[in-house]
């Protein structure tokens, strides 16, 4: 498997064409259609940029999917609803950076609808699916960038995050999924959930790809790869895991030097953010027609109504003491180390439950979002693991940091890198 870097270079070189790069990526697509990770397919545009590319940049000939609650001129702009079909856009600035890069936008990714969901099954074209067993859920809210990445059709996706939507997905489809810290890359021009919370993140096969590709958006300074000094999350709250995800992050921790630390509690901190996220996607959907929505966004935005606005101004507020007790954490470590998701993919009919998929939500949401709330660096790498992937979560202080322990844990083999999933 060429890396990033790699396969940027053999472009700049002439070594290799943007135009086979491109061919393979549209072939992949074509055959991984059944997963509905690419809601649109860009085949005569991606052909086009191709065609008429100078071989230059970071990203040099690479293809890419974005997800679709991202604005990508030309494209249709849905953000995965019925109740949207627009097309009069202009390009994000993550797009612009991208294709400032050299990189070619081969379409758009899947997203749970508006990005309000963590299991990637609802969408106006139906769920997302999982390519290491098309019966289980992707995650989300990035589900089809995960997918696109784990059966191969592109080496790099764009996603969001706002409770886990990078990470989570990750973490079930087996690849790397950095949700970088806050403000990171720009979210001018994509769909917002929750302006206070939502990041602009990247999808790949390694930690190394998702360095590189973070360092060529301008959003990673140089870091120095070296042992780090970890810290492993001890609040109960964040090891309630299945028996499969336990055995997987009791071995990958076997190789590790690590201490316990104590994160700010589970409780306070997920309330919290849940009263932050609410409020603003309330008020983001207002004066929407929600009659086309899926169902079980419709539910999650009657719920986030109810947050009154003290508990709203509560919530900003007692985030920033939050953030400092993590923050005090991370000078003790170079980073901490948690399972992303409490579970393997779980079925796609699990979000069908009388529920709404409830239970399921919160095994996927459990560990994710304390991040979002701190606006820290986190990544979900994949951990070997029998039968379906485990992701394990690095939460750092800087994007550098993050990048620095990862890419450590990847070359000593401590997490799982490789090929594409054959579908």
């Amino acid at each position: 498997m060429r890396s990033l870097e790699a396969v940027a270079a053999d472009v700049r070189a002439g070594a290799l064409d943007p135009v086979e790069l491109v061919e393979e990526a549209l072939s992949r697509a074509t055959d991984a259609a059944a997963l509905n990770a690419v809601v649109h397919l860009d085949a005569e545009g991606a052909r086009k940029a191709a065609a008429a590319h100078d071989r230059s940049g970071a990203l040099a000939g690479v293809p890419v999917l974005v997800k679709e609650i991202v604005e990508v001129e030309g494209l249709p702009y849905r953000c995965g609803s019925a109740s949207m079909d627009e097309t009069d856009r202009h390009d994000a600035e993550v797009v612009r950076r991208l294709r400032a890069a050299g990189a070619i936008v081969i379409g758009l990714s899947h997203t749970h609808e508006f990005a309000y969901g963590c299991t990637g099954t609802s969408n106006r074209v139906g769920p997302c699916r999982n390519p290491h067993d098309p019966s289980r859920m992707t995650g989300g809210s990035s589900s089809g960038s995960a997918a696109a990445v784990a059966a191969g059709v592109v080496p790099l996706a764009i996603g969001t995050d706002t409770a886990g939507s990078v990470r989570i997905p990750a973490a079930l489809c087996g690849v790397v999924g950095f949700k970088p810290a806050y403000d990171t890359l720009p979210v001018d021009r994509v769909f917002p959930l929750s302006q206070s919370l939502d990041h602009v993140g990247v999808l790949t096969q390694t930690s190394a790809d998702a360095a590189y590709a973070l360092s060529a958006l301008g959003g990673l300074g140089e870091f120095e790869v070296r042992k780090p000094h970890l810290g492993v999350a001890a609040n109960p709250e964040y090891l309630q895991v299945t028996p499969e995800v336990g055995r997987a992050w009791c071995a990958a921790l076997e190789s590790l030097d690590v201490v316990e630390v104590r994160l700010p509690d589970w409780s306070d901190s997920f309330v919290t953010a849940a009263n932050v996220q609410g409020p603003e996607a309330v008020a983001n959907h207002r004066g929407r027609t929600l009659d086309r929505y899926q169902p079980d966004v419709r539910q999650r935005l009657r719920e986030a109504a109810e947050v009154q606005p003290a508990d709203y101004e509560l919530a900003k507020h007692h985030a920033i003491a939050i953030t400092a007790e993590l923050d005090a954490v991370l000078e003790q470590v170079d980073a901490v180390l948690l399972p992303t998701v409490l579970t393997t993919a779980p079925l796609i009919t699990a979000a069908d439950t009388a529920d709404g998929g409830l239970e399921v939500r919160k095994q996927l949401l459990n560990n994710t979002r304390l991040a979002n709330l701190t606006r820290h660096a986190a990544v979900s790498v994949p951990i070997p693991a029998q039968g379906l992937p485990v992701g394990l979560q690095v939460i750092a202080a800087s994007n550098e940091q993050a990048a620095a322990v990862t890419c450590y844990l990847e070359a000593g083999g401590r997490v799982s890198t490789g090929g594409f999933v054959q579908i």
